[in-house]
């Protein structure tokens, strides 16, 4: 398993120990509840969606049957996502909610955020792509006569 799977599933329990820490710490001081956004995104964008990540680069590959298609953008998308959500999550945390700086972090922190989701799409797109090419000059291959090329499916 490469390194930055593994780093996307260790943040994705980071980010769900800090969300359950914040929850516990709101139902002891109900006066928190203003916190509810940032408790929300650690345990959905921090948890969930880092270990569909992760997950998503460990397993959706391999479905496949080709190698992901950028490795160095899969790292990119790992920094770009924990950085954007934590700036994210500051925004949420600033008080008042509703201040200039905390709007600001919210905004930039979910524009980066989003900029690594992209880079997740793009990166297994072109993935998925280059497995259908594959496929194609396989089948047309196998078609023609002359002997396929290898590939990972059985």
């Amino acid at each position: 398993m490469e390194w930055y799977i593994k780093a996307f599933i260790r943040s994705a329990l980071l980010w769900f120990a800090a969300g359950i820490a914040l929850g516990v710490g709101i139902a002891l001081f109900p006066q928190w509840l203003i916190y509810r956004p940032a408790h929300a995104h650690m345990n959905v964008a921090g948890f969930l969606t880092m270990l569909v990540f992760g997950v998503g680069y460990q397993l959706l590959p391999r479905l496949f049957g080709h190698p992901l298609h950028s490795h160095r953008l899969a790292v990119a998308h790992l920094f770009l996502a924990n950085i954007g959500l934590a700036v994210l999550i500051a925004g949420f945390l600033v008080p008042p909610n509703s201040s200039p700086a905390g709007r600001w972090l919210t905004a930039s922190g979910g524009v980066v955020f989003a900029v690594g989701v992209v880079c997740w799409i793009w990166n297994l797109w072109r993935t998925f792509d280059a497995a259908d090419a594959r496929q194609r000059a396989r089948t047309q291959s196998e078609a023609s006569g002359r002997r396929p090329l290898p590939t990972l499916d059985p």
